[in-house]
């Protein structure tokens, strides 16, 4: 069993999670949600959770590819959606990441790439507005903890179900909810480039990163942390600067205190009741 194993069944993590999409969504005044659908591990079971905590008919699926996008994430959407009979529509999002960049002076291949998920952020709150629904969000822990994800891009969602479970620990919960194999062997990748993956831009394995994250979260000694992982000081180091410098991607826009209560710091409403 590795460091960040769950540490309660998958069983149990499942019923909270769908637990928690259901009691958000209706406290919200909705009753279905929308989400991007990439043909990856994180998505596949977000929706099939939501499918599970909502009904069929309250789970709005969107695949939004472009020129970039894996021949294979297409053939995983259509293996999910034939799998699990969920309703998933289809946008290439091509031709609006086109105009972006004719218009940008920037050429900077992360700029431009950094496109693709704000067009798909508006695309899912577009269907979200026409519905009464909310977007739901399928980022992992390891990801938001690094901010290995887009600020107003696939980090705009209003609430992440997955968000407490490291990138290891969704692969398990794949499992248990019989995700299709294929589609949690694939190497999990943003689709930002041709060729692009998650652990290539990390720069190690989800294995090592989870190891130290974990280590970092539970406090643990970093010499513990090298023993565990096997990453040199300088690896645990970077990620721990990743997370540092990561932090406003994770919060609401900071607002100077000025009132008794205020948003975004002093003032926080419940995220569930119920």
């Amino acid at each position: 069993m590795n460091m960040v194993d769950l540490s309660m069944s998958s069983q149990d993590v499942s019923t909270i999670i769908k637990e928690f999409i259901k009691t958000y969504v209706e406290n919200s005044g909705c009753s279905s949600v929308v989400l991007g659908l990439s043909g990856g591990v994180d998505s596949a079971v977000c929706a099939l959770l939501c499918r599970d905590a909502l009904g069929v008919h309250n789970v709005q699926c969107v695949f939004l590819p472009d020129e970039a996008t894996p021949a294979l994430d297409r053939k995983h959407v259509k293996l999910f959606v034939n799998t699990f009979n969920v309703d998933c529509a289809e946008i290439d999002i091509s031709s609006f990441v086109s105009l972006f960049h004719k218009a940008l002076a920037q050429k900077k291949r992360l700029t431009l790439a950094n496109i693709k998920p704000r067009v798909r952020m508006i695309l899912l709150y577009e269907y979200a507005n026409e519905t009464n629904s909310l977007v739901c969000g399928t980022s992992n822990k390891s990801e938001i903890l690094v901010g290995y994800f887009t600020k107003y891009g696939d980090g705009g969602v209003d609430f992440q179900p997955l968000g407490d479970l490291y990138k290891t620990q969704i692969f398990q919960l794949a499992r248990y909810l019989k995700i299709p194999a294929p589609i949690i062997r694939k190497p999990p990748t943003a689709g930002l480039w041709v060729g692009q993956t998650d652990e290539k831009e990390l720069r190690m394995s989800y294995q090592t990163l989870d190891e130290i994250l974990f280590g970092l979260e539970q406090k643990i000694d970093i010499s513990e942390i090298q023993k565990t992982s096997h990453a040199s000081k300088e690896q645990i180091e970077r990620i721990r600067m990743m997370r540092v410098k990561s932090q406003h991607k994770r919060r609401f826009p900071l607002v100077p205190k000025i009132g008794i209560r205020t948003p975004g710091l002093d003032w926080r409403s419940p995220v569930q009741e119920g």
